[in-house]
């Protein structure tokens, strides 16, 4: 079997996607096919999944965004519309990572680290400042008793505990910037929180203008 290798979300993937986060987030209801033609539609250099000789095993969507409108606390379903992109803004200087997920059975696989280069060179092409976006904190749930949502992501980004999500963002060099309450209130695991991590790219030149080529190598 080849090696996984990324590519553009195409609308015949619709049904995979929609199987796989249901796989990956059982108590999550996953995105409609409707929604996830929308995105497609509003943002389709933004919608990338990872593929084997098997199918489809990962995805990440993302939108652009003018951060200063959403910096204050937010909501996932509130940046996102919901998941229909509704917000997404070609003039804003932020790609906002809306979703990322890999099947079970292929994490810790390096599918992972893929999807992430994907939206770096993503944000490279269209010469935008960073990226932003906010991670679940699946391991929190066991310690949730025990500290705030705040303090157990500090002792993840020192070292003294592992999460499975936020340690894997700060290895791909994402800078922990805060935690967001009830940015998914469904999702049990996280408590409903999140932390707001930040990649910056250092090819970012702020007197060209944020471009969005029809095609990006991936």
């Amino acid at each position: 079997m080849k090696r996984p290798w990324v590519r553009q979300t195409r609308k015949e993937d619709i049904p995979a996607l929609i199987e796989l986060q249901a796989r990956v987030y059982p108590s999550i209801p996953p995105w409609s096919r409707r929604k996830l033609r929308e995105q497609l539609d509003v943002f389709p250099q933004g919608q990338v999944v990872a593929e084997t000789d098997d199918g489809v095993v990962g995805c990440a969507s993302s939108m652009i965004v003018r951060w200063d409108d959403w910096a204050e606390s937010h909501s996932w379903k509130e940046i996102t519309g919901a998941g229909t992109f509704e917000n997404h803004d070609p003039d804003g200087r932020t790609l906002y990572g809306a979703e990322v997920f890999v099947a079970p059975e292929m994490q810790g696989t390096g599918i992972g680290h893929l999807l992430y280069e994907a939206r770096r060179k993503l944000c490279r092409a269209m010469n935008l400042k960073r990226i932003i976006a906010c991670g679940r904190l699946p391991g929190y749930h066991r310690y949730a008793d025990e500290m705030s949502a705040e303090f157990y992501a500090q002792k993840v980004v020192w070292g003294d505990l592992r999460d499975q999500v936020l340690s894997f963002q700060l290895k791909e060099g994402f800078s922990y910037c805060g935690v967001i309450d009830d940015y998914i209130p469904e999702d049990e695991e996280s408590r409903g929180c999140a932390s707001i991590i930040v990649w910056l790219n250092p090819g970012y030149d702020p007197q060209r203008p944020t471009v969005v080529p029809k095609e990006i190598a991936l």
